[in-house]
């Protein structure tokens, strides 16, 4: 557990240790809520409208799948374009 001093205009210092395990970063918002058993800190990421596709739970199914597809080794790595689209054709 951690603690940490209340400053001017309701500032608080977030310790290290939790930032890095939280993966915050200076600019990251947060978002706080009061809750029965206290004051909540939660990150809020903002995802870019332009790569909002990336984090669709379907597009993100299909990258675990992909990867796991490389890990086991059912993935093959073409020299040229010409032999990707060969393999297509074949």
């Amino acid at each position: 557990m951690s603690s940490t001093v209340v400053r001017g205009k309701g500032q608080i210092t977030i310790p290290s240790d939790i930032r890095r395990a939280a993966g915050l970063e200076e600019g990251d918002l947060v978002e706080v809520e009061l809750t029965a058993d206290g004051i909540l800190l939660r990150p809020f990421k903002v995802i870019d409208a332009t790569q909002a596709w990336f984090w669709d739970p379907s597009w993100q199914a299909g990258e675990r799948e992909a990867e796991a597809d490389a890990r086991a080794g059912r993935s093959r790595v073409f020299a040229t374009p010409d032999e990707f689209v060969a393999s297509l054709d074949a």
